[in-house]
């Protein structure tokens, strides 16, 4: 086998569905399989659950596609990669198999100490109990574990404050072995292989939390850029050198190169999941309209945004559809409606509503770091919305670029295949190789000037409602 016919596998596990994505060692897409999760279970307020093995069964279908695509060329790939959702909590019985279902990043109790539970034998992450699935092995990378685990993120292990371990309600013996990015888990055992059409005995890679994995897989390496990742869950990243306090408004992340950062903005809870929301309450219209163009829901809706003025006709939209824990009574809403409104301006909205936000965070983001940005990368399901571009760049003043791949996420975690496999020397090397630019957005003067206005305007809206939405809170409406 030559260098130029080998191939790298990216699985990209997200909170709405699995892909996963067959590169060459250009970057280059050649296979791919997606497999949409089920609807998220809510056995109770605040708990959020991926029912029965969900995620374990999408990456199975998901692996079984673009295994089917590759047909005789399976032989020629010789690592994945695995990113999976950050923050959610995995309870493995002694054999790596689920004890209850995995908790999602929403769920309140993956900020809460873990209650003794009978049949318990391992308290992880989702990757983790992906990586014991693979290969047998309760292994994981240490840069899966940011935010709530207790980490130490200057060494990149398992603190060894027993206090704080037992304040968390974890035993040591029940924590995961933690390698770094680029370093092989394991390797596919014979069951896997038959429940996934994965070759069996190709090595697992580790990679890191997904929202680092997409930044490789965009190519974020200058500190003078942001990223800006539209998914599920929305924030913006920029490079770092070093571990700084946490704030406010932003925090450190782990990167997916060893021993490097991010510095991460406050995001948007169920940023991409209020277009889903307004997709399906528009529904019957939307895909008749889809069907007779022969294009998605989702282009119509984009179509339809373009031909909507900037400041959508002054109609604004806060984007709480899924409170924080520690507010509970903040919510989601749009606010100037008049006869002139229809569904396409709400899309807008809430487009210009995420662009808005962000701007307003990643600007403490910068400040922390004494940066200012040049360029903008687009990352996320939101990038391959053209509409969405143009906001991005004229609300945040900067060109504003996504990559050839719209699964960053998934080349990530193939870039970091290749790294293990020595296909690339090093890591930055690889996104040299297997990174590609998309289309750059530039701003437009005219709707710059509309966008600076209407920021304070939008910047004031959540603290002028905040006394009403604490008085709805109070009667439980």
């Amino acid at each position: 086998m030559t260098g130029d016919e080998r191939l790298l596998i990216g699985i990209d596990g997200g909170t709405q569905s699995t892909k996963v994505l067959v590169f060459d060692v250009s970057g280059r897409v050649i296979a791919q399989g997606v497999c949409r999760l089920r609807p998220m279970a809510m056995p109770g307020p605040g708990r959020f659950e991926h029912p029965d093995d969900d995620l374990w069964d999408s990456l199975r279908t998901a692996s079984r596609a673009a295994m089917a695509q590759l047909g005789e060329r399976v032989r020629d790939v010789v690592a994945a990669g695995l990113c999976s959702i950050r923050f959610c909590r995995a309870l493995l019985r002694g054999d790596g198999s689920l004890a209850a279902p995995v908790l999602s990043w929403m769920d309140e109790r993956v900020g809460q100490p873990q209650p003794p539970t009978p049949g318990v034998e391992w308290v992880t992450a989702a990757s983790a109990y992906l990586t014991a699935r693979l290969t047998g092995r309760v292994i994981d990378s240490v840069a899966n574990y940011a935010g709530i685990w207790p980490i130490d993120r200057t060494t990149w292990d398992w603190t060894h404050d027993a206090g704080r371990l037992a304040g968390m309600g974890l035993r040591p013996e029940g924590l995961a072995e933690l390698v770094l990015p680029g370093e092989v888990l394991g390797r596919i055992t014979t069951a896997a292989a038959r429940a996934t059409g994965l070759p069996a005995g190709i090595p697992v890679v580790a990679t890191a939390n997904d929202k680092a994995v997409e930044a490789l897989g965009n190519g974020l390496l200058d500190p003078d850029q942001l990223m800006l990742s539209l998914g599920t869950y929305i924030a913006a990243l920029r490079p770092a050198t070093a571990h700084l306090p946490d704030g406010p408004d932003r925090w450190t992340n782990f990167a997916c190169l060893p021993h490097r950062y991010l510095d991460e903005s406050s995001g948007i809870r169920r940023g991409l999941a209020t277009l889903s929301w307004l997709r399906d309450l528009v529904g019957t219209e939307l895909s008749q309209r889809a069907a007779t163009a022969g294009v998605a829901s989702e282009e119509i809706m984009n179509r339809a945004a373009a031909q909507v003025p900037p400041g959508s006709r002054g109609l604004l939209t806060l984007l709480d559809w899924l409170a924080p824990t520690d507010q509970p009574q903040r919510r989601g809403g749009m606010i100037g409606f008049d006869a002139r409104h229809g569904w396409p301006e709400m899309y807008r909205s809430i487009l210009e509503g995420i662009a808005l936000t962000m701007r307003q965070r990643t600007e403490a983001l910068l400040a922390a770091a004494n940066r200012k940005a040049t360029s903008i990368l687009v990352a996320g399901g939101g990038s391959a919305s053209d509409p969405m571009m143009q906001i991005v760049a004229d609300v945040f003043e900067l060109p504003a670029s996504r990559t050839a791949v719209t699964s960053g996420a998934g080349l990530g975690a193939a870039i970091c295949a290749a790294v293990a496999a020595g296909i690339h020397p090093d890591f930055r090397q690889a996104v040299t190789a297997m990174v590609h630019p998309g289309a750059t957005f530039h701003p437009v003067p005219d709707a710059v000037r509309i966008y600076r206005r209407l920021l304070p305007v939008y910047t004031r809206l959540p603290t002028e409602l905040d006394a009403t939405l604490h008085r709805l809170h109070d009667l439980g409406l």
